[in-house]
C-alpha cells in the first residue's frame, strides 16, 4: 500500500525482496499500527525536510513472521513471530559508537522518505539486530505496538527523575502520550494529569489511570491544574505537537520544572515564551524515537502493561485508505487503528 498523493493511498504489486546479506531476514508482515507521523506524510507530504516523493510506502509500527533467513543469523528462525525496530544504524560512526544509533549519522528508517520504504507490504528484509523473537505472551498486534511503547519508555527515561512524588502532566492522549502514561503508571508518582480536548481519549486516560484529565480547549490549563496542584507541575510530557499544548504546558509547569517534547509539530517549529521560560528556568528534554528501549518494552508488556488497551480499530490491508482517513480525521473514537495482513 503506497502514498500516490496527499491523503491518497493505492495498493500495487510489486517483487516479493530478496535477501542479499548474510545477516538479512526475510519477514511476512502481520500487523501495522498506524502513526501519527504516517499519518503527518498522508496528510501533509512531509515531516519537516523529510519530504515524500511519490508513491512511496509508508509504516513502520510493525510485527511479522520470520520465513527465510540469511546465513549468518542465529537470533531468530523461521517461524519465529517478531517485533520490528524500523531504525537501521550503521554502527561505525560516532553517534553509534558513543552509544547513540538512533542519531546514527547514517540511519536508514522504515518508511521515512529518502530512506527506506516502509511496512505496509506483504513482506519486508530487515537486518537480523532489528528483529525481536517473542513469546507466547504477544500476539501480532501487541507485538507491533512494541516499536510505539518503546517511544514513551525512552521519553520517560529521558526526563532523569526518581519520580518519587512527582506532580506530572502529559499533553495529548493519543497513542503516544498513552504510552507515556502506562510507562509512568509502573513508577511511584504523584498525580498524573492529562490534558486532550477529545473526550473519548480522555476516558481513555482515566481507565489507564490518569489522575485527572482536562480539556484544554474548554478550560484554563493553568487554572485547572492550579485549582489541584497550587505549586503547579514538576514535569510535563508533551506528546500532541500542538503549539498551544506547548504554551499551556510552560504555564502548568513549576519553576525548575522540565519540559519534555515529544510530538512533532506540523509545520516543524514551535514558538516559546522565552520570558517565562527564562523566569521559572524550566529545562527543556527534545525526543528522538527511542534509544535502546526494545527490550525494557518487551519486559513491560510481559510483565502486563496493558498495551493492547488503546487499539480501537482494526482494518485489512485494502482498507489502508478508510484507516488513514478516520485516523487523520479523529473519528469514531479511534485512538490506535491497526492494519492486519492475512
Amino acid at each position: 500500500m503506497v502514498l500516490t498523493g496527499i491523503r491518497k493511498i493505492e495498493q500495487i504489486n510489486r517483487q516479493q525482496p530478496e535477501l542479499k546479506n548474510p545477516d538479512d531476514v526475510l519477514i511476512k508482515i502481520k500487523s501495522v499500527g498506524v502513526c501519527g507521523s504516517d499519518v503527518h506524510y498522508f496528510t501533509e507530504g512531509k515531516i519537516g525536510s523529510q519530504v515524500v516523493e511519490f508513491p512511496f510506502a509508508v509504516g513502520h509500527e510493525c510485527s511479522g513472521t520470520v520465513i527465510q533467513t540469511g546465513s549468518s543469523v542465529t537470533q531468530v528462525k523461521p517461524g519465529d513471530l517478531v517485533a520490528i525496530d524500523p531504525s537501521i544504524h550503521c554502527g561505525v560512526c560516532d553517534q553509534c559508537l558513543s552509544g547513540r544509533p538512533h542519531t546514527c549519522r547514517n540511519n536508514r528508517f522504515l518508511g521515512c522518505p529518502g530512506q527506506i520504504e516502509g511496512c505496509l507490504s506483504d513482506y519486508i528484509v530487515m537486518p537480523e539486530f532489528t528483529c525481536f523473537p517473542l513469546d507466547e505472551k504477544f500476539n501480532e498486534t501487541t507485538a507491533a505496538l512494541i516499536e510505539p511503547l518503546t517511544i514513551g519508555t525512552y521519553s520517560v527515561e529521558l526526563a532523569k527523575t526518581d519520580f518519587q512524588d512527582k506532580t506530572i502532566g502529559i499533553f495529548g492522549a493519543g497513542p503516544i502520550g498513552l504510552c507515556v502514561l502506562m510507562v509512568l503508571k509502573t513508577k511511584q508518582t504523584g498525580r498524573i494529569f492529562s490534558f486532550e480536548p477529545l473526550e473519548f481519549r480522555r476516558n481513555k486516560a482515566i481507565q489507564l489511570g490518569t489522575a485527572i484529565a482536562i480539556n484544554p480547549f474548554t478550560d484554563d490549563a493553568f487554572e485547572a491544574a492550579s485549582k489541584h496542584e497550587p505549586l503547579l507541575l514538576d514535569i510535563v510530557f508533551e506528546c500532541s505537537g500542538d503549539q498551544k499544548a506547548v504554551n499551556d504546558a510552560i504555564k502548568v509547569l513549576k519553576p525548575g520544572g522540565k519540559l519534555v517534547l515529544v510530538g512533532i509539530p506540523p509545520d516543524a517549529k514551535y514558538v516559546f515564551d522565552m520570558d517565562l521560560m527564562r523566569r521559572k528556568e524550566l529545562s527543556i528534554q527534545n525526543v528522538r524515537r527511542q534509544n535502546h528501549c526494545m527490550e525494557k518494552a518487551i519486559e513491560l508488556i510481559s510483565n502486563g502493561l496493558p498495551i493492547g488497551q488503546i487499539v480501537t480499530h482494526h482494518f485489512l490491508p485494502e482498507e489502508t485508505q478508510k484507516a488513514f482517513d478516520l485516523v487523520a480525521n479523529y473519528q469514531d473514537g479511534v485512538i490506535k487503528a491497526m492494519i492486519d495482513f492475512r
